[in-house]
Protein backbone atom coordinates (compact mmCIF):
# COMPACT_ATOMS: atom_id res chain seq x y z
CA UNK A 1 0.00 0.00 0.00
CA UNK A 2 2.89 2.70 0.70
CA UNK A 3 4.28 2.47 -2.90
CA UNK A 4 7.18 4.90 -3.80
CA UNK A 5 7.84 8.23 -1.74
CA UNK A 6 6.46 9.95 -5.28
CA UNK A 7 3.48 8.01 -5.14
CA UNK A 8 2.37 8.56 -1.89
CA UNK A 9 3.01 12.63 -2.57
CA UNK A 10 0.63 12.54 -5.51
CA UNK A 11 -1.89 10.68 -3.92
CA UNK A 12 -1.65 13.02 -1.09
CA UNK A 13 -1.42 16.04 -3.64
CA UNK A 14 -4.60 14.38 -5.07
CA UNK A 15 -6.56 14.58 -1.93
CA UNK A 16 -5.48 18.10 -1.03
CA UNK A 17 -6.95 19.38 -4.17
CA UNK A 18 -10.12 17.11 -4.15
CA UNK A 19 -10.73 18.59 -0.43
CA UNK A 20 -10.16 22.21 -1.87
CA UNK A 21 -12.13 21.89 -4.97
CA UNK A 22 -15.05 20.79 -2.37
CA UNK A 23 -14.09 23.76 -0.44
CA UNK A 24 -14.85 26.01 -2.78
CA UNK A 25 -17.40 24.64 -4.03
CA UNK A 26 -19.31 24.43 -0.76
CA UNK A 27 -18.46 28.19 0.01
CA UNK A 28 -20.07 29.12 -3.68
CA UNK A 29 -23.12 27.37 -2.74
CA UNK A 30 -23.52 28.92 0.56
CA UNK A 31 -22.81 32.15 -0.57
CA UNK A 32 -25.38 31.78 -3.48
CA UNK A 33 -28.19 30.31 -0.77
CA UNK A 34 -26.87 33.68 1.73
CA UNK A 35 -27.64 36.11 -1.60
CA UNK A 36 -31.24 34.30 -2.27
CA UNK A 37 -32.31 34.76 1.24
CA UNK A 38 -31.25 38.40 0.95
CA UNK A 39 -33.45 38.12 -2.24
CA UNK A 40 -36.42 36.98 -0.03
CA UNK A 41 -36.21 39.26 3.09
CA UNK A 42 -36.03 42.08 0.68
CA UNK A 43 -39.31 41.56 -1.44
CA UNK A 44 -40.94 40.32 2.14
CA UNK A 45 -40.50 43.77 3.03
CA UNK A 46 -41.16 45.59 -0.36
CA UNK A 47 -44.67 43.23 -0.12
CA UNK A 48 -45.14 44.22 3.74
CA UNK A 49 -44.77 47.94 3.68
CA UNK A 50 -47.16 47.85 0.50
CA UNK A 51 -49.45 46.13 2.64
CA UNK A 52 -49.53 48.45 5.24
CA UNK A 53 -49.74 51.56 2.97
CA UNK A 54 -52.79 50.11 1.37
CA UNK A 55 -54.34 49.47 4.48
CA UNK A 56 -53.63 53.11 5.76
CA UNK A 57 -55.29 54.43 2.40
CA UNK A 58 -57.98 52.40 2.98
CA UNK A 59 -58.72 53.31 6.86
CA UNK A 60 -58.20 56.69 5.24
CA UNK A 61 -61.17 56.35 2.89
CA UNK A 62 -63.36 54.95 5.54
CA UNK A 63 -62.83 57.41 7.88
CA UNK A 64 -63.72 60.12 5.43
CA UNK A 65 -67.65 61.38 5.61
CA UNK A 66 -69.53 59.57 2.16
CA UNK A 67 -70.26 62.30 -0.58
CA UNK A 68 -73.68 62.41 -1.47
CA UNK A 69 -74.35 64.04 -5.18
CA UNK A 70 -77.80 65.11 -4.15
CA UNK A 71 -79.35 62.29 -5.61
CA UNK A 72 -81.38 60.02 -3.58
CA UNK A 73 -80.92 56.24 -4.43
CA UNK A 74 -83.71 54.08 -5.93
CA UNK A 75 -85.86 51.92 -3.63
CA UNK A 76 -84.38 48.38 -3.85
CA UNK A 77 -86.08 45.33 -6.02
CA UNK A 78 -87.26 43.25 -3.36
CA UNK A 79 -88.13 39.31 -4.46
CA UNK A 80 -92.03 39.90 -3.67
CA UNK A 81 -92.00 43.11 -6.75
CA UNK A 82 -91.25 40.80 -9.30
CA UNK A 83 -94.83 40.64 -11.89
CA UNK A 84 -94.59 38.01 -14.34
CA UNK A 85 -96.73 38.47 -17.10
CA UNK A 86 -97.00 36.13 -20.33
CA UNK A 87 -93.47 35.36 -21.26
CA UNK A 88 -92.13 38.86 -20.77
CA UNK A 89 -90.82 39.70 -17.21
CA UNK A 90 -91.02 42.91 -15.46
CA UNK A 91 -89.48 44.36 -12.61
CA UNK A 92 -91.39 47.02 -10.56
CA UNK A 93 -90.32 49.01 -7.64
CA UNK A 94 -91.92 48.91 -4.19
Amino acid sequence: MGGSPEEVRARAEAKFQKQQKAAEEGAKVRAEHEAQARAVEANTARLKSLRLAKETADKEVKAKPAETSGKTKPAPIKAASIQVSGTRRSLTRL
